[in-house]
């Protein structure tokens, strides 16, 4: 279960979050906590970097943000981010430095590390994305099962029962996902790891690795 810790799977000092991990083991633990922890830190952003617009969205200075696009609060949308035409972000989101929120992309509950790209079309919910992590068009998380029963995420060496009804996918750092590809709940993706397009990915996947299809997972050549 190593694999799947915090600690293994993302550089905090990536993320304007880092404290928000610091008491968990397991990154999805975090998840309930993302709406009180952005109300405690945007009330802390210095106005000189950051403007406070509507109720609670912080949104920094050199951020780019649409006049098309819907951000609810709570959310932080970091330094140099870029939301753009159509993004819908509905609550509970830390956007990072330098990330990209596509075109009709919509966030919930979610922590993007710093330069993460959603560029085009993507569903993230319920969702913690590494640093310089990529949502290939069409890509997403799906976060509710079918059943509406509590996920479980399924490892090689046995179950994790997480209690919650809501959980999309934990990509490491610098995961590539391909385009129209979906996470089915409880998706735990390993760092450097590349998703072939329209895969349907369920469970962990190692970090370094191919995910060409379910059943078909190579370790990356090293060139």
């Amino acid at each position: 279960m190593n694999e799947m810790k915090i600690k293994e799977l993302y550089n905090l000092d990536e993320t304007i979050a880092k404290d928000l991990f610091k008491d968990a083991e397991y990154p999805w633990e975090v998840l309930p906590n993302i709406s009180n922890f952005i109300m405690e830190l945007g009330n802390t952003l210095s106005e000189e970097e950051y403007e406070k617009r509507g109720e609670n969205v912080w949104i920094a200075k050199s951020a780019k943000v649409a006049p098309t696009a819907f951000i609810n609060g709570p959310a932080i949308i970091g330094k140099e981010a870029e939301v753009r035409h159509c993004a819908f972000i509905r609550g509970n989101a830390i956007v990072g430095e330098g990330a990209v929120v596509g075109n009709s992309t919509e966030l919930k509950n979610v922590v993007l590390f710093n330069k993460v790209q959603v560029p085009h079309y993507n569903y993230v919910g319920d969702s913690i994305l590494g640093y310089k992590s990529h949502m290939g068009a069409g890509s997403i998380t799906s976060n509710v099962k079918s059943d509406k029963k509590l996920v479980v995420l399924k490892t090689p060496e046995g179950e994790i029962k997480t209690g919650m009804k809501k959980f999309g996918a934990m990509l490491g750092d610098e995961v590539e996902v391909g385009c129209g590809s979906i996470l089915n709940p409880g998706s735990v993706i390993g760092s450097h790891t590349n998703i072939y397009p329209l895969s349907m990915v369920r469970g962990f996947v190692p970090a370094g690795s191919i995910y060409k299809k379910q059943g078909e997972v190579v370790e990356k050549s090293e060139k």
